[in-house]
């Protein structure tokens, strides 16, 4: 079971580069990368709220659930 962050899936729907969302949210290129690995821990609730308003877009679009264990080694 993991969850699977699909950042960089919204990104490329919406035509931003990770540095102008880094801008617009106002985190470093650092944090965002961590997160658009699917390396990050945890996230917190203003920073999933400053990205939604970013890119204009719902937390479960750039969350999702998976019962499926192959997906825990990617």
């Amino acid at each position: 079971m993991a969850i699977i962050v699909n950042l960089d899936v919204m990104m490329a729907r919406r035509k931003i580069s990770l540095s102008e969302l880094s801008e617009k949210v106002g985190l470093t290129l650092a944090n965002l990368s961590v997160l658009k690995t699917g390396k990050a821990k945890a996230i917190r609730f203003s920073t999933l709220d400053a990205i939604c308003r970013a890119l204009e877009c719902q937390p479960g679009d750039l969350l999702e659930f998976t019962n499926d264990p192959m997906e825990e080694d990617e």
